[in-house]
C-alpha cells in the first residue's frame, strides 16, 4: 500500500487519482486506435470518452452516497466538496453506480446523434476492461476496496493505522484488489479478439456485462463490506453489488440470446 505518489507544495498527489487518470487516457487511446482500424468516427466516441468519464465519475460517487447516506447525514457538502473532510481529496466510489450513469448519458448521446448504441458499446467494452485493470491498481495503492482474511500464501497485510488495518489488524487479507485487476486486464484481451471476430453488433457489450456479472458476483465473497452494504435474503448474506450482478447478467444474457438471430451487416445498416 503506498496512496501517495509525491507531495507538490503541501498537496499530495496520490496514486489512486494518478491511476484512475490513466485508466481513462488509456481507454481514449484504445479507442483511437479501433476507431482509426475500422474508419469509426473517433471525434463522436472522443465526445462519448468525455461522457463515460465525467459520467462514471459522477455517478460512481452517488452510487457510494445512496449506499452510505448515514455517513453524509448532517454534512451534505461532503458529497462532492474535496475539502469537507480531515483531509483533501474525496474518498468513497461505487463501480456500478458509475457504469448505470455513464451509459444512461451515452445512450442518450448517441440516440441524439443518431448512432447506433449497440456497435459503439461493443467497442468501449474492452476500454472499460482495461480502465477496471488500471484502476484497481490504485484501488490497491490507496488501501481500499480491500479483501477479507485469508491463509493463502498471497495474502496481503496492509501496514498500521491504514482502513484495512483499523478493521482486521495485522491479519493476511485476500488482494482483492489486484484480482480485480487482473481480471480486467484478462477481460481486455479476450474483449478486443472478441471484437476482431464477433459473428453480431452487440455481442461484445453482452459478454462484457456477463462476465462483469459473473466476476463481481464472485468477487464479493471475499471483499470486506460494512453492514450497509449487505443483507440477508433466505438466510444467504450478500451484498447490494450482487443483486446487480444478478440483474446484469439476465440483461446480458438477453442482450446475446436476442442479438444473435440479427446478422452483422443487416444490424451495421
Amino acid at each position: 500500500m503506498f496512496p501517495e505518489l509525491v507531495e507538490i507544495f503541501g498537496v499530495p498527489i496520490r496514486w489512486f487519482g494518478v491511476l484512475m487518470a490513466a485508466s481513462f487516457l488509456g481507454g481514449i487511446w484504445y479507442i483511437s486506435r479501433i476507431s482509426a482500424r475500422d474508419n469509426k468516427p473517433f471525434d463522436q466516441y472522443l465526445t462519448l470518452s468525455y461522457i463515460f468519464i465525467f459520467g462514471g465519475i459522477i455517478g460512481a460517487r452517488l452510487g457510494y452516497v445512496v449506499l452510505h447516506l448515514d455517513e453524509f447525514s448532517g454534512n451534505w457538502s461532503a458529497m462532492f466538496n474535496p475539502f469537507a473532510g480531515d483531509s483533501f481529496g474525496i474518498a468513497g466510489l461505487n463501480l456500478y453506480g458509475g457504469i448505470l450513469l455513464s451509459v444512461g448519458l451515452a445512450w442518450a448521446y448517441q440516440r441524439w446523434k443518431g448512432m447506433n448504441t449497440l456497435d459503439t458499446f461493443d467497442y468501449f467494452a474492452p476500454a472499460l476492461a482495461l480502465g477496471i485493470g488500471i484502476s484497481r491498481i490504485g484501488c490497491y495503492c490507496n488501501g481500499c476496496c480491500f479483501g477479507t482474511p485469508t491463509d493463502l500464501p498471497w495474502g496481503v497485510q496492509f501496514p498500521d493505522h491504514s482502513i484495512p488495518w483499523f478493521i482486521y489488524g495485522d491479519q493476511h487479507l485476500h488482494p482483492s484488489q489486484l484480482y480485480s485487476s487482473i481480471y480486467g486486464f484478462a477481460l481486455f484481451g479476450v474483449m478486443h479478439f472478441v471484437l476482431k471476430k464477433r459473428q453480431f453488433v452487440g455481442q461484445v457489450a453482452a459478454l462484457t456485462f456477463m462476465s462483469e456479472a459473473v466476476f463481481r458476483f464472485l468477487i464479493e465473497e471475499v471483499r470486506f463490506y460494512e453492514e450497509a452494504m449487505v443483507f440477508e435474503l433466505a438466510g444467504q448474506v450478500i451484498t447490494w453489488n450482487q443483486v446487480v450482478s444478478v440483474l446484469l447478467f439476465l440483461l446480458g444474457l438477453g442482450m446475446y440470446l436476442v442479438l444473435r438471430r440479427r446478422p452483422l451487416r443487416t444490424a451495421m445498416a
